[in-house]
């Protein structure tokens, strides 16, 4: 749009803008435009981003080449464990007996209040 306008163009808008808007305004003026399109360009772009989402959420990814594959011929054999992971500890907590037996052992050795 700018690119059509050459300069003597441009300096006749800036003459009357001038002439106007005064000399003591024009700043401001300028300050307000050009918050004004900033303002304007970040909603469109907003606009255009949240627009993008909805058509990429609407659509389900094409599955890939390994995607179609396990799908296609799951495998029979069950997953081969690692022998180190047996050796290591239990992630499960105590059970609920042996919580409780905890807590009598626990209230038997904690002195009685004095009063």
């Amino acid at each position: 749009m700018i690119g059509s306008l050459g300069m003597p163009e441009l300096l006749f808008i800036l003459v009357l803008a001038l002439l106007v808007f005064g000399p003591k305004r024009l700043p401001q003026v300028g300050r307000t435009l050009g918050k004004g399109l900033r303002e304007f360009r970040r909603a469109t772009n907003d606009l255009k981003r949240s627009v993008e989402v909805e058509i990429n959420a609407d659509d389900p990814p094409a599955p890939g080449p390994k995607m179609t594959a396990a799908i296609a011929k799951p495998s029979e054999d069950p997953p081969a464990q690692d022998a180190a992971a047996d050796d290591l500890p239990s992630t499960e907590g105590p059970s609920e007996d042996e919580w409780s037996e905890g807590a009598a052992e626990d209230s038997s050795k904690a002195p009685a209040k004095a009063e």
